[in-house]
């Protein structure tokens, strides 16, 4: 199970931190993602986290994504947000250590959490 939270309403210009908490399996055992969908538009990877990290280019340099294996967490601190970050953002758990950018790919989500940016 994946539960998220952190999401609301932020100036553009302005930082979130997303969190997403896992239960009920192994995490470090699991490479973590964020994806984000906006509305009308197919869901898109933003970030992951395994053995390395990657990130859409939208987002490099502005989104961090990191992990907390004790915890069994994975932030993603957004900074310097745009309106087009606007999105429903979802946290994902693919088995391995490989990030796998295709929503296909994954093997659990989470339920969402809604970022706003006003402008």
């Amino acid at each position: 199970q994946l539960v998220e939270s952190g999401g609301g309403l932020v100036q553009a210009g302005g930082s979130l931190r997303l969190s997403c908490v896992a239960s009920g399996h192994a995490f470090s055992d699991y490479a973590m993602s964020w994806f984000r969908q906006a509305p009308g538009k197919e869901r898109e990877f933003v970030a992951g986290a395994g053995t390395s990290t990657y990130y859409a280019a939208a987002v490099l340099d502005r989104f961090t994504i990191s992990r907390d294996n004790t915890k069994n967490t994975v932030y993603l601190q957004m900074n310097s947000v745009k309106a087009e970050d606007t999105a429903v953002y979802y946290c994902a758990a693919r088995r391995g250590v490989l990030v796998l950018m295709r929503t296909v790919e994954q093997d659990y989500w989470g339920q969402g959490t809604q970022v706003t940016v006003s402008s």
